[in-house]
C-alpha cells in the first residue's frame, strides 16, 4: 500500500485546479453537497440552497482568489482538500455561538488571523497520514501569506479514522503540528492555536 503521507503533492487551489476539486468532491459535492460552504454561508442560506448553489458559491470564491485552501494530489489524482485562510473568509466559523469563535477581544478582520476550518479526504486515502501533510503545508501557506496566528477547532475523537465527523480535523493531528489549546467551549472540541 502506498503511503499518502510521503508522496502527496499539495498545491493552493486556484481556478486552474477547479476541475481537480470537482473530481475530489464528486457529484454529491463532498459531505452531502456542502462544497465546503458550511463555515462560509449563514445557516438559513445554506438550508435554502442546494448542492448546485453551494458549488457555485465556492467556485466563485476560487475564481475571485486568493486560494481559499490547499488540494493534495497523489500520482496526479486529487486525494485531499483543506480549507485554510484568513478568519474573515469563513464568517460562520467566527460566530460567537460556535466553539471556533475567536478569543475575546481578537479582531476577526485582522488579515494576520487565519484558520484551518475544513478537510475532505478521498475515502481510499483516509487514515494514512494525509491530514498531517495538509496541516504542515497549511502552516507554510499561512506563514508565507502573512498569517501571525493559525487556529483550528478539531474534534478529540471519532468512532473511526474514516468518519465524516472529522471534517474539522483531529486534535491529535494538530497537536503533532505544534498547535496548543487556547479555549474549550465544548468537551472534545478545543480551539487550538499555532503562533507563526
Amino acid at each position: 500500500m502506498t503511503d499518502a503521507s510521503t508522496d502527496a503533492s499539495i498545491r493552493p487551489l486556484t481556478a486552474e485546479l477547479w476541475p481537480a476539486l470537482e473530481d475530489l468532491f464528486g457529484p454529491q459535492g463532498a459531505c452531502y453537497g456542502c462544497w465546503c460552504t458550511y463555515f462560509r454561508l449563514p445557516p438559513a442560506r445554506r438550508r435554502a440552497g442546494t448542492r448546485e448553489t453551494n458549488k457555485a458559491h465556492l467556485m466563485n470564491r476560487v475564481e475571485a482568489g486568493p486560494p481559499p485552501g490547499l488540494i493534495a494530489f497523489q500520482d496526479g489524482v486529487p486525494v485531499g482538500w483543506m480549507q485554510v485562510g484568513p478568519r474573515a473568509d469563513v464568517p460562520e466559523w467566527n460566530n460567537a455561538r460556535r466553539v471556533s469563535a475567536p478569543l475575546e477581544g481578537e479582531a476577526v478582520a485582522d488579515p494576520a488571523n487565519w484558520a484551518i476550518s475544513c478537510f475532505f479526504i478521498r475515502l481510499k486515502a483516509r487514515g494514512r497520514g494525509l491530514s498531517h501533510r495538509l496541516v504542515a503545508a497549511g502552516i507554510d501557506f499561512a506563514r508565507d501569506n502573512g498569517a501571525r496566528l493559525l487556529d483550528a477547532c478539531p474534534i478529540d475523537e471519532a468512532k473511526q479514522s474514516k468518519s465524516v465527523g472529522l471534517f474539522v480535523g483531529s486534535t491529535r493531528v494538530f497537536e503533532a503540528a505544534g498547535f496548543r489549546p487556547v479555549a474549550l467551549r465544548k468537551p472534545g472540541r478545543p480551539l487550538m492555536r499555532l503562533e507563526l
